[in-house]
């Protein structure tokens, strides 16, 4: 089955969050962003943010790194910008504009790939996922952090009742968990390593994904 990309609509929704999106997320998702940089720093020197938008992260990541970021939306990653610029953080090699299903980087680049809060969003999740591997170094680990459920239980139906409003945020109540597994199941050098609660109460999720040496 071909996947229908709308690039174009997805950056028009893009531009209309740029100005605002620093004010309603910065300190919701601290922790989520912090944890995010600090899982990614521990793989090794070399990281690669698909998702970059606005720079939130980017704060976050060691001095002593080499922070790559990209994004589909130009207008998010002027904001990215300004805050290289503002803030002096020189650990910030490169902010481009990309597609996470096709990043203009040689196989094996990077240590650790972050995947911040876009997951869901993206069109063909599993095709972001295989271009990540590709990037990744054996040994290195992608990181995802975003909105993830749990496969059954009180929450999940809870937030499915809420799923109408949480699309609206670029939140998914079906994506799960599992799906990540699965996704690194399919493949021999891959295993999932783990799934961490973050802020608020569990809300939000950290998912480990390593390449095996």
């Amino acid at each position: 089955m071909s996947v229908q990309y709308d690039l174009e609509g997805q950056q028009r929704v893009y531009e209309k969050w740029a100005p605002v999106y620093d004010a309603v997320y910065h300190k919701f998702l601290s922790d989520a962003h912090s944890r995010t940089a600090a899982a990614a720093a521990r793989c090794g020197k070399d990281i690669l943010e698909v998702g970059v938008g606005t720079g939130l992260i980017l704060r976050y990541y060691p001095a002593d790194r080499n922070v790559y970021g990209v994004d589909l939306s130009q207008h998010m990653l002027s904001k990215a910008v300004d805050k290289v610029k503002e803030l002096g953080l020189s650990h910030v090699k490169l902010l481009a504009s990309m597609d996470a299903c096709r990043l203009g980087f040689a196989d094996e680049s990077f240590d650790a790939v972050a995947v911040p809060f876009v997951i869901t969003l993206v069109p063909d999740p599993e095709g972001a996922l295989d271009e990540v591997r590709r990037v990744l170094r054996p040994g290195g680990e992608i990181v995802v952090t975003s909105k993830l459920s749990a496969d059954a239980g009180f929450v999940p139906s809870v937030e499915n009742w809420l799923a109408p409003l949480m699309k609206k945020v670029g939140w998914s109540s079906n994506f799960k968990v599992s799906r990540l597994a699965r996704w690194a199941e399919r493949h021999p050098d891959m295993e999932f390593i783990g799934v961490e609660p973050v802020f608020p109460a569990g809300f939000f999720k950290l998912v480990r994904l390593r390449k095996r040496a």
